[in-house]
């Protein structure tokens, strides 16, 4: 009897070393990126810590499906397994199967309330499933939790700059710059914010940093450029606007942003010629075109050929009123047929009554004037 015993004992001293020998090779390959052949060793040795490492083989050469199915198993079977189902839930996020990941976070946030990163998750499936209200709530627990939490930071930052809630957008921004001041992606929300509360002087450093820092991005110039502009720098602007052409010499909308800082040096000849690039290189906004052509010829005081091009633009986009006023004012400003200037007038009011209340305003009160020259004229 003693020596069955001991044979018993020996055979699963045995059973254990063997075991512990083919997941040591099973971790070997595994670590080593041949996952197909852990997954065979895995499977050799059975139990919930090789079936884990089986999920996360699965997951590693992208069959979701199969390491899915692993994780699901696992957590059935250890339903206090944190690690597992916070696996899962990213995968599950991953491949945006967002309801069964909700599920996932919520049993984790309430197994686990101190983890600040189950709440940030949990606010990420929120977010992808549209329900904001209760995503910005867990970003907020996150920060709560952990006050240095960078994506629940930007997460906020972004949503209130897209809202355009300046005061609390610059809290969350400013929060996560004291911790990480070098962060690209919260520097460029911070020029962002400022850009659209129109603060281009203090927005135009953010933006040089931010490419500074590597995140060459079109829109990027774009931005800075205009900031530029604004600022009066129109030699940096040309810059931007000549880096962007370069990029891409297709998008008429540079040559046009370009073509203004020429207008606003009074470098008018220069304004021209990229006003007429923009229309040959996409010619659907030609009503632009012609409307920026127009103005640079009333600031000349040709008023004829400003007139002629405000009556171009209108013939393409005939729904732009402020271009039909502009075509009213113009000729008002040359003409000398004084019914001609009063039925472009009546023309404005009633082909767009709904307008800004100056342009309405200034119309009525030009037809009453305009009425009365008429009248002592007859007289």
């Amino acid at each position: 009897m003693k020596l069955f015993f001991i044979l018993i004992l020996l055979l699963l001293q045995i059973k254990a070393e063997a075991q512990t020998s083919a997941l040591g090779v099973a971790d070997s390959l595994y670590t080593l990126g041949n996952y197909s052949k852990a997954i065979n060793e895995y499977s050799k040795v059975g139990g919930l810590s090789a079936a884990l490492q089986i999920a996360r083989s699965y997951n590693a050469v992208g069959n979701y499906e199969k390491a899915i199915t692993q994780y699901q198993y696992v957590v059935e079977e250890d339903v206090k397994n944190q690690l597992a189902q916070f696996e899962l839930g990213k995968l599950l996020l991953k491949v945006n199967r967002f309801k069964e990941a909700k599920s996932v976070f919520t049993n984790l946030s309430n197994l686990n309330m101190t983890n600040p990163e189950f709440q940030f998750y949990l606010g990420e499936v929120n977010r992808h499933l549209d329900v904001t209200d209760e995503s910005l709530k867990q970003y907020e627990k996150a920060i709560n939790l952990d006050s240095t939490h960078l994506r629940s930071l930007f997460q906020l930052a972004k949503h209130y700059t897209i809202k355009q809630e300046r005061d609390n957008a610059l809290k969350y921004i400013l929060q996560g710059l004291r911790y990480y001041e070098n962060d690209v992606s919260l520097i460029n929300l911070h020029a962002l914010v400022l850009f659209n509360d129109y603060q281009y002087e203090k927005a135009i450093p953010l933006f040089e940093k931010v490419l500074e820092l590597g995140e060459d991005k079109d829109y990027m110039y774009d931005k800075l450029a205009f900031s530029y502009n604004r600022n009066w720098e129109f030699s940096k602007a040309k810059k931007a606007y000549h880096i962007l052409i370069k990029r891409d010499d297709t998008n008429s909308q540079t040559y046009f942003d370009l073509a203004s800082v020429y207008q606003k040096e009074n470098k008018l000849d220069s304004a021209k010629i990229f006003i007429k690039k923009a229309m040959v290189v996409q010619k659907p906004v030609f009503a632009n075109g012609y409307n920026q052509l127009a103005y640079i010829a009333r600031e000349q005081n040709d008023f004829k050929t400003a007139f002629k091009f405000f009556k171009m633009a209108h013939q393409e986009d005939t729904s732009d009123a402020r271009t039909y006023y502009n075509i009213a004012t113009t000729y008002d400003q040359f003409g000398t047929d004084l019914q001609k200037k009063l039925v472009y007038y009546q023309n404005f009011l009633n082909d767009y009554p709904n307008e800004h209340p100056y342009y309405y305003e200034t119309a009525k009160k030009r037809i009453s004037e305009l009425k009365e020259e008429i009248h002592f004229t007859k007289d």
